[in-house]
């Protein structure tokens, strides 16, 4: 394994920029979740690290070498992609093997990595099959045996999760966070699922327009967004954010330090630390039942607030209910550059 460091790395597709100046480090053994919407450059710095594209300006280091002119190959990076990308006339072992074939590995030590690789991902009794007889899950075991027989520095894995059904991602999720605790392997995983890169990642790096806007552990980043944009995008429903004005924010009452007197502001309230039963009075105009929880929208004046609450509180869609939120969990944003204060 081996740490990963970008330095003011840019790509530029013709006028537009898919990155700008992204640094980035990734200690050994780090499982780092790059995380984004789409177009947000996060596929495009994975392909600037395995190789498979060039950067139009700044370095790639992969521990002690800069391999940003390096071809994909000497790189010692193995990458698994969202399609899976098997032969489909090659067995489960062949398609595992396929890259030591290419390195020309012994037969005798090939198949020994192999079944090795096999053994930890779950598929070992999958090797004589080809990949039409394997489920989505299935085939995602092999993907990553692929990856792993080749015992590299560094594994990228692009969205390989995002084909699978819900209860099925839920399962190889875990799978891939006891994978990488029990290997301590480098991991890079690409995602657009910010729920999925909060439970993974060892740390959280966000990136927005080409821009990486925040990296930190994952409690801190939903817990303390950097800006408007971390905060409008990581969670599940988003942070409610509702302009400032005369000590308020819609409904709830907000301290504003006496340094931030007479600046544009908004404020930020996550849903779970909407509270109900005190404060002003806003209307119900939606209910949703979530099984172990329930979010309600809540309208204010012409704005929607989203409260998460408990699976027993269902109040009547059109009837109001009093909210307010405690002090310690109001974030203050500039309203002008998005900036947290």
């Amino acid at each position: 394994m081996a740490s990963l460091v970008l330095t003011g790395v840019g790509k530029r597709y013709g006028e537009v920029e898919a990155l700008r100046g992204l640094n980035l480090e990734v200690g050994e053994g780090e499982l780092l979740a790059l995380v984004g919407p789409s177009g947000s450059g996060k596929t495009t710095a994975l392909r600037i690290v395995a190789g498979l594209e060039q950067p139009s300006a700044g370095s790639v280091r992969i521990g002690a070498r800069d391999v940003t002119r390096v071809p994909p190959a000497a790189r010692n990076v193995s990458m698994v992609f969202q399609s899976y990308a098997l032969f489909p006339h090659l067995s489960v072992a062949e398609n595992v093997g396929f890259g030591l074939r290419a390195r020309r590995v012994s037969k005798g030590e090939a198949g020994q990595r192999v079944r090795a690789a096999a053994e930890i991902v779950g598929c070992s009794s999958l090797l004589e099959r080809k990949p039409h007889e394997l489920s989505g899950g299935e085939r995602q075991r092999v993907a990553l045996a692929r990856a792993l027989v080749r015992e590299p520095d560094l594994f990228l894995l692009d969205e390989p999760l995002s084909n699978l059904d819900a209860q099925l991602r839920v399962q190889m999720r875990a799978e891939l966070k006891r994978l990488h605790q029990r290997l301590e392997t480098t991991m890079i995983y690409v995602t657009h699922d910010q729920y999925e890169a909060l439970t993974l990642g060892d740390r959280v790096a966000v990136l927005g327009d080409g821009v990486l806007q925040q990296v930190g552990p994952p409690e801190e980043v939903y817990d303390r967004p950097i800006n408007r944009f971390v905060a409008a995008f990581v969670g599940t429903p988003a942070m409610n954010l509702l302009p400032v004005e005369g000590g308020r924010a819609g409904p709830f009452a907000v301290r504003v330090p006496a340094s931030l007197a007479g600046r544009a502001l908004e404020a930020g309230v996550r849903p779970e630390h909407v509270q109900l039963g005190t404060g002003d009075s806003v209307e119900v105009q939606l209910v949703e039942s979530a099984g172990s929880e329930t979010f309600l929208h809540l309208g204010w004046r012409e704005r929607t607030i989203v409260a998460r609450t408990g699976a027993g509180v269902r109040p009547a869609v059109g009837s109001s209910v009093t909210v307010s939120v405690a002090p310690g969990h109001v974030r203050l944003f500039d309203a002008e550059s998005g900036s947290a204060l």
